[in-house]
């Protein structure tokens, strides 16, 4: 076995026991973004997470809204809302919403995940494709990076550069697993100031879009949040940054490098 997976399986295998403890997020975090193509801010993207209440079940509420600002609004306007309802013992998600809006092109499609009818495997219910027999302990695109951050990347001093954790997700109703790829830690600037970072390669698909399989970069904050800081995208026609401006509602103070 590859001593990426393997180091994926050991680290798991730690963490599972401490289940149901979340230590690195908790409800009333929210981070803001913006999103920037060189010196033009064309988006701004907010995530939060907050209590909610379904069939007397208290769940996580995660919501990610992306939309387009300025001259980019005008000229191609953009809204994208993603939603995870998730088991705050499990980090597993309950139900997954996704609703975009981008120029003339709608989508919305609702996934709900069934975890516990199936020893091995994992019921998916969605609204316009069916039901689906997934792999047990399935993500959607949002708990994915809640489970990362709070199971994976407190045992960061376990992962060498190089080491690739593969995280299993149901995105755009079909199987889309996540493959992390660890470069390093290193000191970051941000408009919320500057700061040191974990970085991670997602694996991207060589194509429409990308030149190569390395063409997304994301920024952990290297304290205990671990919240995600920076993203980058080279695609075919420039680099569009993801960059933190704001935060509030963090389990501890983020670790600001003062001037």
């Amino acid at each position: 076995m590859k001593r990426s997976f393997l180091i994926f399986y050991l680290t798991m295998a730690l963490l599972l026991n401490a289940k149901g403890q979340i230590t690195a997020y908790q409800p009333g975090e929210k981070i803001f973004y913006t999103i920037n193509y060189g010196l033009i801010t064309g988006g701004e993207v907010s995530l939060e997470l907050v209590k909610d209440i379904s069939s007397g079940r208290e769940l996580w509420h995660s919501i990610l809204d992306g939309r387009t600002v300025g001259i980019v609004d005008a000229l191609f306007a953009v809204r994208d809302i993603y939603e995870s309802f998730i088991d705050p013992y499990s980090e597993l998600p309950v139900k997954s919403i996704r609703n975009i809006k981008e120029g003339k092109y709608r989508r919305y499609n609702v996934v709900t995940f069934d975890h516990n009818t199936r020893q091995d495997s994992t019921i998916l219910t969605s609204d316009l494709t069916g039901i689906h027999i997934a792999e047990k302990g399935i993500h959607d695109i949002l708990s994915c990076f809640y489970w990362f951050r709070n199971r994976i990347l407190p045992g960061i001093d376990t992962i060498q550069v190089g080491d690739v954790i593969t995280i299993t997700t149901w995105f755009t109703d079909e199987l889309y697993p996540i493959s992390l790829k660890y470069i390093g830690s290193e000191e970051i600037k941000t408009k919320a100031g500057k700061l040191k970072a974990y970085k991670f390669n997602p694996a991207t698909e060589v194509g429409r879009l990308f030149k190569t399989k390395e063409d997304i970069t994301i920024w952990f904050s290297a304290d205990k949040n671990f919240i995600p800081v920076k993203i980058r995208f080279n695609i075919f026609v420039g680099a569009f940054m993801v960059e933190l401006v704001n935060y509030e509602g963090l389990v501890y103070p983020l670790d600001i490098k003062k001037k």
